[in-house]
């Protein structure tokens, strides 16, 4: 284990999970020299600051005066640990308690292979440990994304190839992101973790889960208005800049009647708002030429097609959290027969 790691954590008004979260973390079994625990603080109104000033001195802080986002504060992180020569950086949650080992298994795993550009911990319900919270996550081909094996009992399993990562555990090697960049820090929070799992389908990485690095997640799942329209934005920015404009052409007719049904159904949900919102940011020319921008440096990079990455994909939303008739009798069924059909016809 001679790899240098920096473990990245983003605070914001998390002190009640910091004792927990840093208490094991000072447990962990990876040589001492070889990790460095990296706090950024994105602009707690808390005790988080001063608790971490307090109790555990050795961690090396960085304050952001305001909230800038999981993803931009992540990228800060991120750059500090390519300046700074580190191997890996580990993104890791607030909310999380880590079993001494995580580290190392997670190393050994993403360094087995020069192919491997990320790896996720197995994530296990922290007030349910024997239920899975996440083992490796799934993309929907019209770029809903949910936690894979979401509260099914945990099993023994061996290391696999998932979608995309969560980004509450996650190793990423440095060499990666320099090859394929940062979170798109537009996203401000939700789907980062999305898009740079697909990226790294795209540029020819792998990514996977190391089952015997396991994490302990304080995981609820949040309904909030503000949660659904970066998720709804972030959704549409991930596949327009991901996917060859020919697929996009396939998924379309899809995408519309699944926009029209969310429409109405946001009156009935209370958040027809947020959902209005949406469609105000996509009606700002300056958000297309964002979107262009980012699309061209993708399309031109990316090393492997559509045929290859779309495997991957599926085409049911299957997590309990969402579950409700309409989806699980209506929607799901034709957007999965739509989804058999059509990935069949992606060659390219």
């Amino acid at each position: 284990m001679n790899s240098k790691v920096l473990i990245i954590i983003i605070v914001h008004n998390g002190a009640e999970y910091l004792g927990d979260c840093f208490s094991s973390l000072s447990k962990i079994t990876y040589p001492k020299g070889n990790f460095k625990i990296l706090v950024i603080d994105n602009g707690s109104n808390d005790s988080s600051v001063d608790h971490i000033k307090k109790n555990w001195t050795e961690i090396t802080l960085i304050e952001n005066r305001e909230n800038l986002g999981f993803a931009q504060a992540n990228n800060i992180g991120m750059q500090y640990g390519i300046k700074n020569n580190f191997d890996h950086v580990y993104l890791l949650n607030q909310d999380t308690v880590v079993e001494p080992n995580f580290l190392e298994e997670a190393v050994k795993l993403a360094e087995s292979n020069p192919k491997i550009g990320a790896v996720q911990s197995k994530l296990l319900l922290y007030h349910n440990q024997g239920k899975i919270n996440s083992i490796g996550n799934e993309i929907h081909f019209l770029g809903f994304a949910f936690a894979g094996g979401y509260q099914q009992p945990d099993f023994a399993m061996e290391p696999k190839d998932i979608t995309y990562p969560a980004g509450a555990s996650v190793l990423i090697k440095i060499s990666a992101l320099k090859d394929i960049g940062l979170f798109n820090s537009e996203f401000f929070m939700y789907h980062e973790d999305v898009d740079l799992g697909w990226r790294l389908w795209l540029m020819g990485y792998k990514v996977m889960l190391a089952p015997q690095s396991i994490v302990y997640h304080k995981y609820e799942f949040s309904r909030s208005i503000k949660k659904y329209y970066y998720m709804e934005r972030n959704r549409y920015l991930t596949i327009l800049q991901n996917y060859r404009f020919l697929t996009l052409l396939l998924i379309s007719p899809a995408c519309l009647i699944m926009d029209i049904a969310m429409f109405f159904y946001s009156f009935f949900a209370g958040w027809w708002h947020e959902e209005l919102k949406v469609w105000g940011y996509f009606l700002k020319p300056s958000s297309w030429r964002q979107i262009f921008r980012n699309r061209a440096q993708i399309q031109k990079n990316r090393r492997v097609g559509d045929r290859i990455v779309v495997r991957r994909f599926v085409g049911k939303i299957e997590f309990q959290d969402l579950e409700n008739p309409i989806l699980r009798y209506i929607a799901n069924p034709i957007l999965n027969w739509y989804w058999q059909v059509i990935k069949r016809l992606i060659w390219w």
